[in-house]
């Protein structure tokens, strides 16, 4: 054996010994593709434990293992990477899956392949190596991310960020936009530009282009139809085989936008009908019973000007003429949230009063809980039920010649609603009280009272105004109603 052979054989015997004990695979192949020497981690990497097992040459091998590339086209003779390496080919990092022919139950397993060409001191090639380590949890990883990736509703694409152009699409995007997937993947980010518009966009472009993280912002995407869709664009870098990625995730902002449409047009609805009602209205935030608006309605039976209303709350302004009242006023708006028919008196800029009816009710203005206060004017109204009264209490003043039905009759006239006969009995009046409310039906004043009974006109006018608390009546025609509609003090001529 020459010199030179002898030397090759111990060279190749410390190679062997050197890789036998890595975790990557190694096969050794000479130059006429026969299979020389295969390590422990290669052998198993193929599920077998002894080196015939990988067949002798090229030819068996691929007889015995199939190899597919990962979109599931499979490898022709001449494409297996023992044929390349054995035709002068280097290659890095070439994924294969591998089943054996044989063996329908070995599971799929997923190589990285590179190849090495060995020469001799002249440069020859003299055999030749594949290295190969075993990818499968990496295309478990990757297989999920894509399972996930298809499935997650939120719309997504992914694009290469060495060419820009898009590699991947969810199912969520393809709905969003109307897109179909032929017409996103391989078209470039400034084909189908999802920055367009973006609030941030130099920001936005700047950070693609370094393949750093690209942070929320608002922005326009055109739709496959020629419209657009206000959306929240995001990007996340990663890496997907190999190849730096850019990933875009989406919000649809389109739902929000209709709502914030129409809740701009149910305000703009609302302020148009607020301005325009005949109807005195007001518009206060219920925390602080602050005054954000007063219609033209109000401005003008009050006389004052909104600078001196808006911005300020409702007691400090003091147009209720009764603090007390105010404060029930916000404090049952507070408990119920609305209020109907409720008598109160306001008082204008020059001090006049203003007989009026209150209704309220709690509404919503930019998610704030706000009081709409709406007041009739019945001062007019209360004007002529006053005169009438004051009319019938004067004819009255000698009222014992009145019969019965006449007096029911004028009742009638000053009140609408008939009086609660059950809710109140004459025998809960004090002996004077009753000798007070006798007296009223003869038609006596409060000065004849006092000298009939010999008592002072204050403590016969405190009996009169603890009379009509109790029979819940407001004036002497009222009181003696009461009490003929119960047979009292009536005298039989």
């Amino acid at each position: 054996m020459s010199q030179d052979v002898l030397a090759t054989e111990t060279n190749r015997h410390q190679l062997q010994q050197i890789i036998a004990g890595l975790s990557e695979g190694v096969i050794l192949i000479e130059v006429d593709q026969s299979i020389l020497w295969a390590n422990d981690a290669a052998l198993a990497m193929h599920g077998v434990s002894q080196l015939s097992e990988l067949g002798a040459n090229a030819e068996q091998y691929h007889e015995r293992f199939n190899l597919r590339y990962r979109n599931n086209h499979p490898l022709s003779a001449d494409q297996y990477p023992i044929a390349r390496v054995a035709n002068g080919e280097t290659f890095d990092d070439v994924v294969v899956e591998m089943t054996v022919q044989a063996d329908e139950e070995h599971p799929l397993c997923v190589l990285r392949i590179s190849s090495m060409i060995l020469t001799n001191r002249a440069g020859d090639p003299e055999s030749l190596a594949l290295i190969i380590s075993d990818a499968s949890d990496w295309a478990s990883a990757e297989q999920r991310f894509e399972k996930a990736f298809s499935a997650n509703p939120a719309p997504a694409v992914i694009c290469r960020l060495s060419d820009l152009r898009y590699v991947k699409v969810n199912q969520g995007f393809l709905e969003m936009t109307g897109y179909t997937r032929e017409q996103v993947i391989g078209r470039s980010v400034y084909e189908l530009d999802v920055l367009e518009d973006a609030e941030r966009r130099e920001l936005a472009i700047q950070r693609l282009g370094e393949g750093a993280t690209i942070p929320q912002m608002q922005a326009e995407i055109r739709l496959a139809d020629g419209g657009s869709k206000l959306v929240i664009v995001a990007g996340q870098p990663l890496d997907i085989h190999d190849d730096n990625c850019m990933l875009f995730s989406f919000m649809d902002l389109e739902p929000r936008r209709k709502i914030e449409i129409a809740l701009r047009q149910s305000e703009e609805r609302f302020a148009k009908a607020f301005r325009l009602t005949p109807v005195p209205t007001l518009l206060c935030s219920a925390g602080n019973q602050q005054l954000m608006d007063a219609n033209e309605a109000f401005l003008n039976i009050t006389g004052y000007p909104a600078e001196e209303l808006l911005g300020h709350s409702v007691q400090a302004v003091g147009f209720i003429e009764d603090g007390v009242v105010c404060e029930r006023l916000f404090a049952a708006l507070e408990k119920v949230g609305s209020l109907e028919g409720l008598d109160l008196r306001i008082r204008q800029k020059n001090g006049e009063p203003i007989d009026c009816v209150l209704s309220a009710d709690t509404v919503l203005i930019q998610d704030a809980p706000c009081y709409l206060l709406v007041l009739t004017n019945i001062t007019e109204r209360k004007r002529s039920e006053l005169e009438l009264v004051a009319a019938i209490e004067a004819v009255m003043q000698d009222a014992s010649w009145f019969s019965q039905k006449l007096i029911e009759k004028l009742a009638t006239v000053k009140s609408v609603s008939a009086p609660n006969l059950a809710s109140f009995s004459f025998g809960d009046l004090t002996p004077r009280e009753r000798d007070v409310l006798g007296l009223i039906c003869e038609g006596l004043a409060d000065k004849e009272i006092a000298a009939r009974l010999e008592l002072a006109l204050n403590t016969v006018r405190n009996h009169v105004a603890t009379v009509y608390s109790k029979l819940d009546v407001h004036s002497r025609s009222e009181a003696i109603v009461w009490a003929r509609e119960r047979g009292l003090f009536v005298t039989k001529r």
